[in-house]
């Protein structure tokens, strides 16, 4: 794995970290889980386009 895409691998963990303790204190916003699904993917697609 290279870097970058440890970098991105720890920046969705840090979000879903945020985005859970946002919605613990503040109530559910469904647009920092849709932002959250979406930086998921992204790490998603760019690990696998990197293990091949």
């Amino acid at each position: 794995m290279s870097g970058s895409t440890k970098t991105m691998g720890v920046l969705t963990i840090t979000a879903l970290v945020v985005v859970t303790g946002y919605t613990v204190a503040l109530g559910s916003n469904g647009w920092l889980w849709f932002g959250w699904i979406v930086l998921g993917l992204v790490t998603l697609g760019l690990m696998t386009s990197k293990s091949t």
